[in-house]
């Protein structure tokens, strides 16, 4: 398959599926851009092999994970594998983060109940922060800095971004898929019943608990927000932006006071692009740069 039509179908699902992605990864050099659009789109294929319907999907993703792990010289069929075989051999991205990210998504196949947000956490360092270390392989880190240092960072802002998709979906998964992923203990907490999330009611109990989880999240965007200083200059901008992007999320399920059944909370093509200039002025300050 020729290389170049493998990764401009990687480019096309990363535009239809992941419109921040896709505005945060346009903010790289050609080659990253094209590389970590790759990366999006094995992790989107990976993704839809639980969510849509399959006949044996735990046989689906251990075919897929076969396939995923086989050399560039062999992929010739699928052009989403073709694009990212090749990336991570450019890359030399390890296969261990792959394995983790299907590991994450068969952990969908299993469980729908979370007990402890320790649990919870392993389960969005599989299908989230795997993905942001995939990410530094492409992006490199800046002078001095080893990849184990920013490492800790990457893993931090994966488990935030999985906690905002989570809080976002709150009523998708629960209602198509019968699926709570906030951690029970924490709706014991609040006195929250499944039953609460199940039937969509949204009472004070559950605006609480909500606002518990928001606050969570933002405290992992905090600690995680120093690790992008440690990204090489040309992927930090991009990363940020992605970050900022979705924290954005969080005060948008606020505005819709906090009804995670009925409205999607997202931000407009327009409102992300305003988020810029401040983004691009705290990324400078991170880095040390001074601002005009």
């Amino acid at each position: 398959m020729d290389l170049e039509t493998a990764y401009r179908q990687a480019e096309d699902a990363t535009r239809h599926h992941s419109k921040s992605f896709f505005l945060a990864s346009g903010l790289l050099p050609k080659q990253e851009r094209r590389a970590v659009r790759a990366l999006y789109g094995f992790c989107r294929t990976t993704d839809n092999l639980v969510d849509d319907p399959q006949d044996s999907p735990g046989t689906t993703l251990a075919a897929w994970r076969a396939q995923a792990n086989r050399p560039f010289v062999e992929q010739t069929d699928n052009p989403l594998l073709v694009a990212w075989a090749h990336t991570r051999e450019r890359y030399g991205i390890p296969t261990i983060y792959g394995d983790e990210l299907i590991e994450g998504c068969e952990m969908d196949l299993t469980r729908s109940r979370y007990e402890t947000f320790a649990q919870l956490e392993r389960y969005c360092y599989c299908v989230a922060s795997t993905v942001g270390l995939m990410a530094m392989h492409v992006l490199g880190t800046t002078t001095g800095v080893d990849y184990a240092d920013a490492k800790p960072y990457a893993i931090k802002l994966g488990v935030a971004l999985q906690l905002t998709n989570i809080l976002r979906d709150v009523g998708e998964d629960a209602h198509k898929r019968g699926r709570i992923y906030l951690p029970l203990e924490d709706l014991a907490r609040f006195d929250v019943s499944t039953d609460d999330i199940l039937l969509g009611r949204l009472n004070g109990h559950v605006i609480r608990l909500l606002q518990f989880e928001i606050e969570r999240a933002h405290h992992l965007y905090e600690e995680a927000w120093p690790g992008i200083g440690f990204l090489a200059r040309k992927g930090r901008f991009s990363v940020a932006v992605a970050a900022d992007t979705y924290r954005g999320i969080l005060g948008k399920i606020i505005a819709n006071r906090y009804d995670v059944y009925n409205k999607r909370a997202y931000l407009t093509r327009s409102e992300k692009l305003r988020r810029l200039p401040g983004v691009w002025v705290r990324t400078q300050r991170l880095a040390g740069m001074p601002v005009p």
